[in-house]
């Protein structure tokens, strides 16, 4: 093996860091050396030089453990081992790792540390760096580990800005990475299985799962056995009995947002699930309070459409993690159905404070603006809405059908699945399913249809309970579950992708 000539990076050595067992080489007496019965190796780095022990150095280094096995003349007792074009604080992080087992992390010794533990291929520290990362490092971490070739780190970086895609947003050292990488990164978020997830006010659950303390919260559908298991995740307690909230999943988070609480009182505070950490964390509040509103994610932000006897809309910007006021609705709605295709906004049905609503409105993120879209010979109402491409689907609510030439629903009460294509404006009734209820129902698009949990009434003991079924999309026609293992109040269904290992 040849002497080590490594080239330094247009980068001078720098001075000493810290007193690590170095001397100065130029006049000063060596320290006493230490009682010990192992053989100690001198490496030497510009005018420094350190005695580290050789079994500890062979042991964590790849790089000294292919040196002492070369038999080459630097292997050989008493030779010294001369480096070339390291910095001395990265060097002296590295044998204080090789020492202790322990590193001192700094921001403005990162470099150093990486570029050092690399060259002298020191991988339980490298190993040791994948546990330190935070949001103040990985950007960093992530650029040197592409520089020095550990890719184990560089993935690990990966890994952790996936996993807290929002907060990196907030940060501006992450806008400096490529658009194509950034994308990446969102995209990394998506890895796991497409889960059926539920949330809701669970009472008298037929399951059973450990540490459960009181109703469970949150439920997720496994598709291979087909049944529902406990989630280790609860609600934060100041989300519990919160009913008329908005709830929207955008970049696989799920935003809970508003409504209001037993007391009638509405709030503003949002709430976020993070599945790839398994946890909830509370994000900006809105700036107005508001209840039995749309949340709708369009295009990486959150809009929330009116309320209970509001006209105006609020945007969330993750990046900003703040809300902001955008165009408003053009008169207040109840009872309306909303949600995103193509990347612009439908309103469609409910009432005005005058009359039925029978405008489908449309809103631009682009432009700020709303626009009647198409008037309905419809009326529509407590729908929940949903988009394919160009294709939205009404799921259960109410219809009255306007155009006397037209058969007319004589039950308002059944669940029915109706479609509008806004690029050929045609409607489609699609097959209906007339013992289950349309009201009070919570849908997801999930791989090939929407999964539905409505209401259902034994008619021999008139007990109310939930039920749990798909709509195909391309062959229109329902598939029935099992019976949802729990009766409970303001439930939510909603579709994320969970890691296998939550």
């Amino acid at each position: 093996m040849e002497r080590d000539a490594v080239q330094s990076r247009a980068a001078t050595p720098r001075e000493c860091g810290s007193p690590l067992r170095c001397r100065v080489e130029a006049g000063e007496a060596p320290p006493p050396a230490a009682m010990s019965s192992e053989e100690t190796i001198k490496i030497l780095l510009g005018d420094k030089s350190y005695e580290v022990c050789k079994s500890k150095l062979i042991e964590r280094s790849d790089y000294f453990r292919a040196l002492y096995s070369s038999g080459m003349r630097e292997s050989q007792p008493g030779q010294s081992v001369q480096l070339q074009g390291l910095s001395i604080p990265g060097l002296e992080l590295v044998i204080e790792f090789i020492n202790t087992s322990q590193v001192t992390l700094e921001q403005e010794t990162l470099e150093d540390l990486v570029e050092s533990a690399s060259f002298l291929q020191v991988t339980p520290m490298l190993e040791l760096l994948l546990t330190r990362i935070q949001l103040d490092n990985c950007v960093e971490l992530c650029n040197l580990a592409e520089i020095y070739g550990t890719h184990g780190l560089r993935d690990a970086c990966l890994e952790f800005m996936a996993c807290n895609y929002h907060q990196m947003l907030q940060r501006p050292e992450f806008h400096l990475f490529p658009t194509d990488f950034r994308q990446q990164v969102r995209e990394m978020r998506m890895k796991g299985d497409a889960t059926l997830i539920a949330l809701g006010d669970f009472i008298g659950s037929t399951l059973t799962g450990p540490h459960q303390e009181g109703p469970w919260s949150m439920m997720r559908f496994d598709d291979a056995v087909q049944r529902w298991l406990h989630m280790a995740s609860n609600l934060p307690p100041s989300m519990v009995h919160v009913r008329g909230y908005g709830s929207a999943v955008m970049d696989n988070y799920l935003f809970v947002v508003g409504g209001f609480r037993m007391t009638s009182q509405e709030i503003s505070a949002a709430h976020c699930y993070n599945p790839c950490k398994n946890e909830w964390s509370q994000i900006a509040s809105m700036n107005q309070k508001r209840s039995n509103f749309k949340l709708l994610a369009v295009n990486g932000k959150l809009y929330a459409i009116g309320g209970q006897a509001l006209s105006n809309v609020e945007c969330y910007s993750p990046e900003h993690d703040w809300w902001s006021f955008v165009a408003s609705l053009p008169s207040p709605l109840a009872e309306f159905s909303a949600c995103e295709c193509k990347g612009k906004i439908y309103v469609i049905g409910g009432y005005t404070s005058k009359d039925r609503n029978l405008n489908i409105l449309q809103y631009c993120p682009t432009s700020d603006s709303w626009t009647v879209f198409e008037h309905c010979t419809l009326h529509v109402r407590k729908q929940q809405m949903l988009s394919v491409e160009d294709t939205i689907y009404l799921v259960g609510g109410c219809i009255h059908e306007l155009d006397s030439s037209k058969k007319t629903c004589q039950s308002e009460d059944m669940l029915t699945v109706q479609s509008y294509n806004i690029s050929t404006r045609e409607w489609l009734y699609l097959k209906g399913n007339t013992s289950k209820s349309g009201l009070n129902l919570t849908c997801s698009l999930h791989n090939d249809g929407i999964y539905i949990m409505s209401r259902d009434v034994t008619l021999t003991t008139s007990q109310e309970h939930r039920v749990f079924l798909k709509y195909n999309l391309f062959d229109d026609s329902w598939e029935p579950f099992r019976r949802f293992p729990a009766a409970g109040q303001n439930m939510l269904l909603c579709s994320l992708y969970i890691p296998k290992s939550v």
